[in-house]
């Protein structure tokens, strides 16, 4: 039996790196929130290196990646010098955090790149020669630009959307748990 749920961690955390990859992050993070997450009890920097096969400099930098986004949190044991990490299981949780994480960095920069070379499109030294090939350049970097301007609208409206419906929930029923 431990034989076949080594195999079902081995290939979740193979998963997770792969979605980690997918969404733009290194492997190793998508590796070690695999560990963590099907840890049972919280899990230390040296268990992490061991079942990720990651060397522990990158499961350090790794993990604070993953504590900043909130997909896992730091433990503290008394007496014992060693961090203990466990899993965020709050799905929305981690989406949250790493639309919010996106939404500064990879937006803005790419909103930044496709307005700058739309304005280089738009340059009034193109020459007579180019101006067939400048009007296409504006035509797709104007779309392209309008697209990441409804998505990080979108994504600005999904977060607000949370937002309020947290605060509303706490209006009506107090401070209480509002996570379900």
């Amino acid at each position: 039996m431990e034989n076949t749920l080594t195999h079902a961690r081995e290939n979740f955390i193979q998963g997770m790196s792969r979605i980690s990859l997918f969404w733009g992050f290194p492997r190793a993070m998508g590796a070690l929130f695999g560990a963590i997450y099907l840890s049972p009890e919280p899990i230390s920097l040296d268990v992490l290196v061991e079942q990720s096969g990651v060397t522990k400099g990158a499961v350090s930098t790794n993990v604070r990646q993953l504590e900043r986004l909130g997909m896992v949190y730091k433990h503290i044991r008394i007496g014992d010098r060693k961090n203990y990490y466990t899993a965020e299981t709050d799905f929305w949780k981690i989406i949250k955090g790493i639309l919010r994480e996106r939404e500064k960095q990879e937006f803005d920069t790419a909103l930044k790149t496709v307005g700058l070379s739309l304005e280089m499109a738009q340059s009034s030294e193109i020459s007579p020669e180019e101006a067939e090939l400048a009007a296409f350049y504006q035509q797709r970097l104007g779309n392209i630009q309008r697209f990441f301007h409804k998505l990080d609208n979108l994504v600005a409206a999904v977060l607000t959307l949370d937002e309020f419906r947290l605060s509303a929930v706490q209006r009506l029923f107090g401070s209480e748990d509002t996570n379900s």
